[in-house]
């Protein structure tokens, strides 16, 4: 989970390689920073697409995320 203080020093980070650059530290820190919060994106928009549920013309559900793991197995997993 990102929280606000790790977006403010990503917008930090991204204002002072504008105007001066960083050093090898602080661009370190930036992919860190960058790639954790891409993974909170993804992580979140899974678990946002694993709870969608279709409803069918004859007003049957479908659960995506089972549906998925049954056409698809485990094979998804390991990538």
């Amino acid at each position: 989970m990102i929280d606000q203080k790790t977006i403010e020093r990503i917008n930090e980070l991204y204002r002072k390689s504008q105007a001066e650059g960083l050093t090898k530290e602080e661009l370190a820190e930036q992919s860190r920073l960058r790639w954790d919060y891409i993974n909170a994106i993804k992580a979140n928009l899974r678990s946002n697409l694993e709870t969608i549920k279709i409803q069918q013309p004859d007003g049957t559900l479908i659960d995506v995320k089972k549906r998925h793991d049954e056409k698809y197995g485990k094979q998804n997993d390991a990538n």
